[in-house]
């Protein structure tokens, strides 16, 4: 698989679903990717892309965008609180806002700051005691009080249990952004973007389908 695969099927996958070309943005997932990978697909001209980890995003995309100027980066990993004025300044998306306290320490730094990523409440759909999220019965409430923060949320992310159909998932975070009023859903990786873009997805995040496997540690 390659960039321009992935790229066609989206585009194809687009078609299926009666949607406009290009309404689905592109998140090619860099974590743990070797520098000559990311840079093959920037010199690609791809720009859009996401880490899970402020530390490996501190130490690589600096001088990525100091040679490239306009990337766009998305956190898709779990932020710890102490670590939220660092990638406010890094990121210009953070895909996972999921507690009251990060609500609160994100509303704080966007004051001090002046300014604040756009950001999406990750919802645990599948309500998984090990994963990060609001519950979705939680999440009309949180919403809510983010906005009530002056938190600029643009929508919601989720990561679907890998033994259920992921259909579902997407079908109940299509739902609840629906009724929020909120336009950016990022959901669908490697595995089921297809069926993410069917179900209404903005925002795919594919990584091995573009890098290939990430080395191991």
């Amino acid at each position: 698989m390659s960039l321009s695969d992935i790229r066609q099927r989206i585009a194809a996958a687009e078609r299926k679903a009666d949607r406009p070309e290009g309404s689905v943005e592109l998140v090619a997932v860099s974590k743990k990717q070797p520098d000559e990978r990311v840079l093959s697909v920037l010199e690609q001209g791809h720009r859009v892309f996401g880490e899970n980890r402020v530390q490996e995003a501190q130490g690589k995309w600096p001088a990525f965008r100091e040679q490239f100027g306009d990337c766009m980066l998305h956190l898709i990993g779990p932020l710890q609180s102490n670590k939220a004025r660092v990638a406010m300044e890094l990121f210009d998306v953070i895909e996972v806002l999921d507690r009251p306290k990060l609500s609160k320490t994100l509303a704080r730094l966007a004051q001090e700051l002046g300014s604040c990523p756009d950001l999406l409440v990750q919802v645990n759909t599948g309500e998984e005691p090990q994963k990060a999220g609001i519950l979705p019965a939680d999440a009309d409430a949180f919403i809510a009080d983010c906005l009530a923060l002056d938190l600029p949320i643009r929508g919601l992310m989720c990561i679907p249990p890998v033994e259920e159909t992921p259909a579902l998932h997407f079908a109940l975070l299509a739902k609840i952004a629906e009724r929020n009023g909120l336009d950016i859903l990022s959901m669908g990786m490697s595995g089921d973007f297809e069926t993410a873009i069917a179900t209404g997805a903005t925002h795919v995040r594919v990584g091995s389908a573009i890098f290939g496997e990430r080395p191991t540690e």
